[in-house]
């Protein structure tokens, strides 16, 4: 028989008697709920492969077409780039992009593939096995590990046509005659000491050297090879844009106009190529996630 008086029997809610867990009135016992909870475990688990392959395919991806994290081996582009004996080497993002859609100009630093007659400025010991390997890669991707020993960081000087030679009466590189105008060279070498060319630069390639002048094997220290110095326009990884570690020297890297020509104006419409393409990118993102929200509402 039923009850009617308020607080009777009839009035009990499944799961509000005292006392009484959540759920067992839902009809779990303890030992469904803890099943319950490893098989969230043995999910996550099954799944960690999959995320983890993702993420390396991903990077990969980032690091080959995009941007990649690059350690400053030597201290040939100081004081720019620190990389000097005793110092902590600066970490900078080198960015492929620019480059995409134009090629490299005078003033702007560069990481190359050096050709097969430059001499590394780093010795890396080769990997003992696939794991210390794997290890190595993943290092040189996000920028804590020493680049390859065939990877180099220095300036654009000059490029395919022109001639580069020094020095004026100042000490000055000049090209096709005209001094450059270089305000972060650091250099300690006699004034005598620093004539070379004048050498006219293929098309296709480029003339570079390092910001300290008297420690760099650039261009000029390979004058005498077949390339006569210099290095392919295709050899170039990307350009090199911020410094990211450490934090104390975070900071974009400057292109100046070396040449005094109208170089920022092209480097602008270069830009502005590299910012269609991710507006193109984004336009169909947006879209999808409006038209989610649209049916979600």
């Amino acid at each position: 028989m039923s009850s009617d008086r308020p607080g009777g029997p009839a009035d009990v809610v499944p799961g509000d008697e005292p006392g009484k867990p959540e759920d067992v009135a839902d009809g779990a016992s303890p030992r469904r709920s803890r099943r319950r909870g490893e098989a969230k475990k043995g999910s996550l688990l099954r799944e960690l492969p999959v995320l983890l392959l993702i993420a390396f395919v991903l990077a990969l991806v980032v690091k080959t077409f995009f941007v990649q994290a690059f350690f400053i081996p030597s201290g040939s582009m100081e004081q720019t780039l620190h990389g000097c004996t005793g110092c902590t080497g600066d970490r900078v993002l080198v960015n492929k992009i620019p480059y995409w859609f134009g090629e490299p100009e005078p003033g702007e630093i560069v990481v190359f593939k050096g050709p097969d007659t430059w001499t590394p400025e780093v010795s890396v010991a080769a990997p003992s096995n696939w794991f210390s390997g794997a290890l190595l890669w993943l290092g040189r991707t996000v920028g804590v590990a020493p680049p390859s020993e065939d990877d180099f960081v220095k300036r654009v000087i000059a490029t395919g046509g022109q001639t580069v030679q020094c020095c004026d009466a100042e000490g000055r590189v000049t090209v096709d005659g005209r001094p450059l105008d270089e305000p972060y060279i650091f250099e300690n070498t006699p004034l005598e000491s620093r004539a070379f060319g004048p050498v006219t630069v293929p098309q296709g390639r480029l003339w570079v050297m390092g910001d300290h002048r008297s420690a760099s094997a650039d261009s000029k220290a390979h004058i005498g090879d077949r390339y006569s110095g210099t290095i392919g326009v295709d050899d170039v990884i990307g350009k090199a844009a911020v410094i990211v570690w450490p934090v104390s020297r975070f900071g974009l890297l400057d292109s100046p106009d070396i040449q005094g020509t109208d170089a920022g104006a092209m480097a602008s419409g270069a830009s502005a190529a590299p910012m269609a393409v991710g507006l193109a990118g984004a336009v169909p993102i947006v879209a999808w996630r409006r038209r989610r929200a649209s049916q979600l509402d």
